[in-house]
């Protein structure tokens, strides 16, 4: 008796595929950034890009901390009428880098509070891990938040292993054409996992670029932000420690997402 291969994007592959956790690629999203940019030492930057990467240019130490509050699907739908498959909320944060005479941008640490979101981004090379994330909602009625107009002020925090490790605030004074400038290039990240026999090899070791098609985004509203990174036994956030703010920016974001491009592989052999 054979048994066809079984099926399913990722793991576990069954006879249906159904209990995949993640679906197979398109994969859309629409939610609301907050995004605080800052610079830090160079250095600090620098010790995260594994050759061959290198600093950017210019504003080698800027960084951004962006919470983003999601609801997603795959090309089918179905996520949307069971939100809890679509809904979650992630803290990233990202710098950017050269590589080939071409910079990108580059996510360092990320946090997020759903399993199918942490392995989707596995596969697209994010590190996440989960965390507690919370942000700040605007209103369009009643007292109980923020309306998107100057003077609205907006919290957002980022916890994981019972520890806080970021509080950071934000208050509009203005519009903006866009929102900064850190995490505005195309993506680059590492897929990797160690080879079974223990040895320090990796099975798989890719270099990946993506970016996202049909983006939507809607008006971006700028303004002032604190951010404060505290110090974890499993985190190194505090050495991307602020040394001087450049500003916050909040905007609703539509994208999609079906595929990437493997730039290097050094896969175990």
């Amino acid at each position: 008796m054979t048994h066809e291969y079984p099926r399913g994007f990722m793991f576990p592959r069954t006879a249906t595929g159904r209990s995949s956790l993640v679906p197979a690629p398109p994969w859309h999203y629409s939610g609301q950034m907050l995004t605080i940019e800052y610079r830090t030492d160079p250095a600090a930057v620098a010790e995260l890009l594994p050759a061959p990467l290198q600093p950017a240019d210019d504003d080698p130490g800027a960084v951004a901390v962006i919470w983003a509050d999601w609801q997603s699907c795959s090309d089918g739908f179905d996520e949307l009428l069971d939100p809890v498959r679509s809904q979650y909320l992630e803290t990233f944060v990202v710098v950017r880098c050269k590589y080939r005479d071409q910079h990108y941008s580059r996510c360092v640490y990320i946090w997020v509070d759903k399993d199918f979101a942490m392995v989707r981004g596995h596969h697209q090379g994010y590190p996440k891990k989960l965390g507690e994330l919370y942000l700040t909602r605007a209103v369009r009625v009643g007292k109980a938040g923020p309306r998107l107009e100057p003077g609205g002020r907006f919290g957002a925090t980022c916890a994981a292993y019972g520890r806080r490790l970021i509080d950071a605030t934000f208050t509009i004074t203005g519009t903006a054409e866009d929102a900064g400038f850190v995490n505005a290039l195309p993506m680059l990240h590492h897929r990797v996992m160690p080879a079974i026999e223990g040895d320090g090899t990796d099975s798989l070791h890719e270099l990946v670029t993506m970016r996202g098609f049909d983006a939507e985004v809607g008006p971006c509203y700028s303004g002032t932000a604190t951010l404060q990174l505290y110090d974890s036994p499993v985190e190194e956030l505090t050495r991307l420690a602020p040394q001087e703010m450049i500003g916050g920016y909040w905007r609703e974001v539509g994208t999609s997402w079906r595929e990437g491009t493997t730039l290097e592989r050094r896969n175990r052999t």
